[in-house]
């Protein structure tokens, strides 16, 4: 059972997480190319004494035709290292986690940009590394076809070997973020990761993959303290649970039945069902290169409720497979603290359906009720990321690899 605090981490995508934020009458809808909007989102998760804000990215256009696309908002964005130096100048304690894939960059530019943020920052940045789910990133960098899954582990080892012998000593190295949920991706993970972000839409899934994770880890010679489990959330929060719930409602009613099905078929690795019946079954999928573990929970959720296309699109919609809450703040907190006390989280990736409002009720309502119970900070005691994630200062090897 956990004790002592849970860790917050805003993830901020532009107009909020759910696939019809953009909508919704508070939403910023030009939100992705908005300095100021990012600079008061930073600014309201460092009111509300986060960990730190995650920006996630791609190198390619999301899957999905360009009708879809061009009804989620979510197409166009900054760059997050570049986007998160800025924010470094304008902040003083959050973090700063940026998202770099391993299979279409060079370890060298990865290396020196993470590095420049972190002495920008004053050791506040974090690398999320990921190994590209995206296929459409291929043809970008002159491929027919995407890295198969099991390759792209391979080389994301030798890539974080090759970072880490570019970072010199004592340079304090960025804290290390990974997420996905494969064979692979646990392992790796167990192995390097400092903080693991996930998806674990109920507390007995949760539970067996925080003990997962943490028993790898201990394979690899690690405590359980050095490797923070924080599972992605998206609260929707009332006054009252009816005014939560009519929030949900609203959001829900946005959905355009084209944006539903391109989320399907994103997060279903590119299957194309468009030419199905919306309230027929989910039919079987073939296996792809693309997001494995997000890819099998969409079957397994269609497949254990028995729902329909519509109605699995609309359960993505939220969330895209992570826990959604909506409800009071008294009831969002109270579910929080029972994943925390219970060993399912060691605290919560916050993900808002729209921004700022979704930001901002979390903040101004949930975070005083957290504090109440005595769960989170009510000011920043450390400056560094580390500090607030209670990890160990590590610092870069002397020692430098090859390149193979």
């Amino acid at each position: 059972m956990n004790g002592g605090l849970l860790h917050l981490n805003a993830f901020l995508m532009a107009t909020g997480h759910h696939v019809a934020g953009w909508r919704h009458p508070l939403s910023r809808a030009d939100g992705g190319l908005s300095l100021e909007h990012y600079l008061h989102l930073a600014q309201t998760a460092e009111r509300g004494c986060f960990d730190a804000i995650f920006l996630s990215d791609t190198l390619a256009m999301l899957p999905g035709e360009h009708a879809a696309l061009s009804r989620m908002s979510r197409t166009e964005h900054f760059e997050p290292l570049t986007l998160l130096a800025a924010l470094a100048a304008r902040t003083r304690h959050i973090g700063l986690i940026a998202t770099a894939t391993t299979s279409y960059n060079g370890a060298e530019q990865i290396a020196a940009a993470f590095a420049s943020l972190e002495r920008l920052s004053g050791g506040r940045c974090g690398w999320n590394l990921v190994t590209s789910s995206n296929a459409q990133e291929a043809r970008n960098f002159g491929r027919d076809q995407h890295f198969l899954h099991a390759d792209r582990y391979r080389m994301a080892e030798r890539f974080h070997q090759r970072v880490q012998a570019c970072w010199q000593a004592p340079e304090r190295a960025p804290v290390q973020v990974c997420a996905g949920d494969s064979e692979a991706g646990r392992e790796f993970a167990a192995r390097h990761a400092e903080v693991v972000f996930t998806a674990q839409p109920d507390l007995q899934g949760a539970c067996l993959f925080y003990q997962d994770i943490k028993a790898r880890a201990a394979r690899h010679g690690r405590s359980a303290q050095s490797l923070k489990v924080m599972p992605g959330i998206l609260p929707i929060v009332g006054r009252t649970r009816a005014e939560a719930e009519a929030q949900h409602a609203l959001l829900q009613s946005l959905v355009d039945p084209r944006v539903g099905l391109s989320l399907l078929a994103d997060v279903g690795g590119g299957s194309d069902l468009s030419q199905l019946p919306l309230d027929g079954p989910l039919p079987d999928l073939p296996l792809t290169e693309s997001g494995r573990s997000r890819q099998q929970l969409l079957l397994k959720l269609a497949r254990t409720e028995g729902l329909s296309i519509r109605q699995l699109y609309l359960r993505m919609a939220d969330a895209r497979g992570h826990l959604v809450v909506v409800g009071s703040a008294q009831e969002i907190a109270e579910q929080m603290e029972t994943w925390f006390r219970l060993g399912a989280a060691d605290g919560f990736n916050v993900m808002p359906a729209w921004l700022p409002g979704g930001l901002e009720d979390f903040v101004d309502l949930v975070v005083p009720e957290l504090r109440r119970r005595g769960l989170v900070r009510d000011h920043y005691v450390g400056r560094t990321l580390r500090e607030h994630l209670g990890l160990a200062e590590t610092y870069a090897s002397r020692e430098r690899i090859g390149n193979g």
